[in-house]
């Protein structure tokens, strides 16, 4: 009697355990964007509560948003990111996990693409022991170190008067070299709306906007990390105007000072935002400015500083 108590009682303790087994897709996921599973630069994160879980995926483009309807069964679920829509057929991810991956399929209508993603690293950096001497990332002569992405004939990017200038919509800039942790300055003249952005490492884009005011959520405005990190005060419109932005950006840390006001202080990005060249976000990647939604952004004394470790 007493052996089979014991036996009951502990049993009990493990009960508990057992129910609230924590879901395999519980974390933040990378999507491959090279390979047989590519579809783009994806993200998805997903968090449990209390048994329950609350997902949030980032697409291709756009910024990054809940999904209400998705079905969660063992190392199975299946996310129904978008509805159909006139001759748009309904978007379906089926998906399963295998410890620190995930593989599985994208359908729409009748066309399905496999999916790989990997377990997004957590990026927890001390701060360095210091910083290298800023070095300029654009001479003010030419667009040397620079290079348009995907089809050159598209790119609008000139050297006028000492300033890097997008003369209109067309084609994204991007270093042609990429770095880790780094301190990034820069000069930006925003005519009114205009709409750009400046991305760190390729994967984090920092708003650049002047549309019409109350339009876009503080999560998307000037000085925000689109659609993640909102600035932490609103300050007054200057389209037309040179402003100055001092970025540290240390792991997932971010920090931001506009006009030398800080906006965001040692925040964490949670993940990649829409346009984002690839979602390795261990790795190094390089500065790209979105030259493909209006033009008239004037770029200046841009520098960068990295990390010494």
């Amino acid at each position: 009697m007493r052996l089979s108590a014991a036996v009951f009682f502990s049993a009990s303790l493990l009960l508990p355990c057992c129910i609230y087994a924590k879901s395999p897709f519980d974390g933040r996921w990378d999507f491959a964007t090279t390979g047989s599973g590519a579809v783009g630069a994806n993200w998805l994160g997903v968090t449990e509560k209390n048994g329950k879980l609350d997902v949030w995926f980032q697409p291709t483009g756009g910024h990054v948003y809940q999904v209400p309807d998705f079905k969660a069964e063992g190392s199975h679920m299946t996310l129904n990111l978008s509805p159909a829509s006139g001759n748009r057929p309904a978007l379906v991810w089926e998906l399963d996990a295998h410890g620190d991956k995930l593989s599985g399929t994208q359908k729409r209508g009748d066309k399905t693409t496999a999916l790989s993603a990997s377990r997004a690293p957590e990026l927890n950096r001390p701060a360095p022991k210091g910083w290298s001497k800023p070095e300029a990332l654009f001479n003010g002569k030419n667009l040397d170190g620079w290079e348009p992405i995907g089809d050159p004939s598209k790119s609008h990017w000139v050297v006028q008067n000492g300033e890097m200038v997008n003369q209109e919509h067309g084609a994204n800039i991007r270093t042609k070299r990429t770095f880790d942790d780094f301190k990034l300055h820069f000069e930006v003249n925003c005519p009114d709306d205009a709409n750009s952005g400046v991305y760190l490492r390729g994967r984090y884009e920092l708003q650049l906007e002047y549309v019409k005011p109350g339009s876009e959520p503080p999560e998307r405005s000037m000085g925000a990390i689109y659609g993640r990190i909102a600035p932490s005060r609103e300050l007054p419109r200057t389209p037309g105007k040179w402003e100055t932005f001092d970025v540290e950006l240390v792991g997932r840390t971010l920090t931001v000072s506009r006009n030398g006001v800080m906006t965001i202080d040692h925040k964490k990005i949670e993940g990649i935002t829409g346009g984002a060249l690839d979602a390795n976000e261990g790795e190094p990647g390089p500065f790209y400015i979105q030259g493909d939604h209006t033009g008239g952004l004037k770029f200046r004394n841009i520098t960068v500083a990295t990390a010494k470790r």
